[in-house]
């Protein structure tokens, strides 16, 4: 013990001087910063990259205790690599829990950048802690520090076609339009204590949706009601949720939440999930949680065993058979995903189907935590059935009212090798898997490689593994992924993926291929700044022209080239610069271009004040050129606009901090098109060069 204190001996003199004992004050987290690091380059607008954002909130909230985490906790954060992990779980059983957070300097493969990065998403408290000794729930609620109401409000400021008034014609009839106002309300409540209890709730109103209170039609208020309550470490019970929650098990084919990246800048320690099991669900998404209850309980020391069951209405399109020897009388065309309840018939497909999911998953650890395996059962069953539109492509997709999937789940360690996989089947026969490794090949060299078979008839409407597809099923694929630390401060990150497609897809009236690639070379100056250079180039076929009796797919390939410096010349004072460029080619056509140059600033104005703002131009031949840039918001929003045609795009954002009890957010932006009359389409048209949206949000905290 004597060399463990002479080493943390600086670290533990500074504590003193600051009379801090053993406490370390976590910093801020970056979240806009890590979130750019996670993700290679967002270019779609349709995934849900929030629910990403709003998990490593959630750790922000509610840390990790280094002293008490598992391997698979630790894998969740997304942020650490097996052999750190392993370095740490070795650390604590041959020497006993951390004294401090400076003792992370001591484990063996933390360097002072991955202490930077995972820092605020973690604590080191004794064991046992602050939930030794528990008193009653209510009064842990009330005197918890981590007890907030957020309340949010959006408008974009210029009128749009959907809110016009226009005049009936004499039958009463007229246009579409939207039920409800332009403003966009938020209300969050949440409490919360690690590895004790999560309690919370959120009311959203979309823009053109109505406030209408009419139980019959199972509206009250706000169109989207969510709310939760789970307990943790009750004696063998581990886990109660009750209400809306998200489950992860295995490498996510069958069960996964938000805690995945996908194919991103970071290549190694995204590439696998962690099977952290039933987590609360906080987010606005509405169709990605189950609604219900589930637990945990521990069978033995090794052994643990999930049940859930969830029962909650979806949106869908239910059609009446027109036919009167069809299969089924009434069915639904599939699922809607967009959330929106704002013109008449998006009302008449709101909640119009009734879904109902059970299951379980049986999991063993090792008492080492070197070896886990489990077995996972999802059934699904809708009161309509689901009968998609009679094209080729959709052959093989779900039909029917129930699906049932079976499925195995794996990792084991061995000294620096992790291996990992899952396979499961569906009811329709099909099946899918997924296989990778994880490897340290050298202290400056990891690598990472993942193989992927979903068949055309695997049906998973809850997974979400790796996959080129939006969902598992119809792919094949083989990634291979590496990072090097050549010297100091310099990293260079690298993967390759090449996917095949059996079957037919939308919009690719043939069997198909592509691959995808990537690399990012960066150099951190300071533990505060970032330079990287990054370069994609995907390659994918689509018909070239649908109009032909015999498809005949084409390739199309998006090359995209990305510089990126984050600098903080003073404590008060951050930069971002970023240039982000687009080559796109589709068949025999000519490159089409897109760039966009967005500058940042963000300036500290004493303790209480924090203002950033950003100005970007950009210039895009279309919309298939068009640019995704992340862009800072108000706390648990995300934002990332699409931007398409030539014009700029400016924001302020300002963070007031009144007091230890309420903080408040504005946020203006504005788009400003040229060679533009109107701004949207449909009902989301406006009239002028200009998109402006305002956006405030209060916390107080309790």
């Amino acid at each position: 013990m004597s060399c463990r204190v002479l080493k943390l001996l600086p670290a533990l003199l500074l504590l003193a001087c600051s009379a801090q004992a053993q406490e370390y004050v976590r910093p801020a987290a970056d979240l806009d910063r890590l979130t750019q690091e996670l993700f290679a380059e967002i270019q779609s607008d349709q995934v849900p990259y929030e629910d990403l954002y709003e998990t490593l909130l959630q750790y922000y909230q509610t840390p990790l205790n280094l002293n008490t985490a598992t391997r698979e906790e630790l894998r969740g954060l997304l942020l650490l690599s097996e052999t750190q992990i392993t370095s740490l779980l070795d650390y604590r059983q041959q020497r006993g829990p951390l004294l401090t957070l400076y003792e992370l300097q001591a484990v063996p493969s933390f360097d002072v950048r991955s202490i930077y990065r995972v820092a605020p998403f973690v604590t080191v408290q004794t064991l046992g802690g602050a939930n030794a000794v528990r008193g009653p729930l209510w009064q842990r609620v009330l005197k918890e520090d981590n007890n907030a109401l957020f309340v949010r409000y959006e408008r974009v400021l210029q009128g749009r076609k959907g809110y016009s008034a226009t005049p009936l014609d004499s039958l009463g009839h007229g246009p579409t339009r939207y039920a409800g106002s332009p403003d966009k309300l938020l209300v969050r409540y949440r409490v919360s204590h690690p590895k004790d209890f999560s309690l919370g709730f959120t009311a959203e109103k979309d823009a053109g949706e109505q406030l209408v209170w009419n139980p019959s039609a199972r509206r009250y208020g706000p169109d989207f009601l969510s709310g939760h309550l789970v307990v943790q470490e009750r004696g063998r019970l581990k886990t109660l949720a009750l209400g809306d929650y998200q489950l992860q098990f295995g490498q996510g084919l069958l069960l996964s939440s938000g805690l995945q990246v996908g194919k991103g800048a970071e290549t190694i320690t995204s590439l696998r999930r962690s099977s952290v099991g039933v987590r609360q669900y906080s987010s606005v998404l509405e169709s990605t949680f189950f609604r219900g209850a589930a637990a945990t309980i521990s069978l033995a020391p090794t052994v643990r065993a999930t049940a859930f069951v969830s029962r909650k209405r979806v949106d869908g399109n239910v059609q009446q058979a027109a036919d009167s020897l069809a299969e089924f009388d009434e069915f639904s065309s599939g699922f809607l995903l967009t959330g929106f309840h704002r013109t008449p018939s998006e009302l008449a497909n709101r909640q119009a189907l009734r879904e109902t999911v059970a299951g379980g998953n049986l999991g063993y650890t090792s008492r080492n935590s070197n070896f886990a395996a489990g077995l996972t059962a999802v059934g699904t069953y809708f009161d309509k059935a689901i009968q998609r539109r009679p094209e080729l492509y959709n052959q093989y997709e779900f039909r029917g009212k129930q699906n049932l999937a079976l499925g195995a789940h794996y990792t084991y360690v061995r000294g620096n090798v992790l291996l990992f996989g899952e396979t499961a089947r569906s009811s329709s026969g099909g099946f899918g898997t997924v296989n990778g490794l994880l490897a340290s090949v050298a202290p400056t060299l990891d690598v990472s490689a993942l193989v992927r078979h979903y068949t055309r008839d695997f049906h998973t409407l809850y997974g979400n593994a790796l996959s080129e597809n939006t969902r598992n099923i119809n792919e094949s694929g083989l990634y291979l992924g590496a990072k090097l630390r050549p010297v100091a401060r310099w990293e260079v990150s690298a993967y390759y993926d090449q996917f095949w497609f059996p079957w037919l897809k939308y919009q690719v009236g043939a069997p198909s291929h592509g691959h995808d690639w990537l690399l990012r070379v960066a150099y951190a100056p300071t533990k505060t700044s970032l330079l990287y250079a990054q370069i994609r180039t995907r390659e994918k076929q689509y018909d070239a022209d649908i109009t032909r009796a015999v498809p005949l797919p084409v390739p199309t390939v998006r090359r995209s080239l990305l510089l990126y410096y984050d600098a903080s010349p003073a404590t008060t004072l951050g930069l971002r610069t970023r240039v982000q460029g687009t080559r796109y080619y589709e068949g025999n056509g000519p490159w089409r271009t897109g760039y966009v140059l967005a500058q940042d600033a963000t300036i500290g104005v004493g303790r209480r004040l924090r203002l950033t703002a950003r100005y970007a131009v950009f210039d895009t031949d279309d919309y298939d050129t068009r640019q995704y840039v992340f862009e800072q918001d108000v706390l648990y929003a995300f934002s990332v606009p699409a931007l398409s045609g030539q014009g700029t795009r400016i924001y302020g954002l300002a963070e007031v901090n009144c007091n230890r009890h309420l903080t408040l957010w504005l946020r203006l932006s504005e788009t400003h098109y040229r060679h533009q009359r109107t701004v949207g389409s449909g009902l989301e048209e406006i009239q002028g060069p200009r998109r402006t949206e305002l956006k405030a949000q209060a916390r107080y905290r309790f």
